[in-house]
């Protein structure tokens, strides 16, 4: 899986349909068709980014 945020392939899969890149640090939410983006807050809280594909 790429990340659709930077572009690499540091993605990897830490639950569900969730995913973490190793290079930017944001979670990737995958079902079916739509991917979400989410950053990780300070406070360890998933706060929503965008929609991505």
């Amino acid at each position: 899986m790429v990340c659709p945020v930077c572009g690499k392939r540091t993605v990897g899969k830490i639950g569900g349909h969730h995913y973490y890149c190793r290079e930017c640090c944001h979670v990737i939410q995958k079902q079916g068709d739509q991917i979400k983006v989410y950053e990780i807050s300070e406070d360890g809280k998933l706060t929503f980014l965008r929609t991505a594909g």
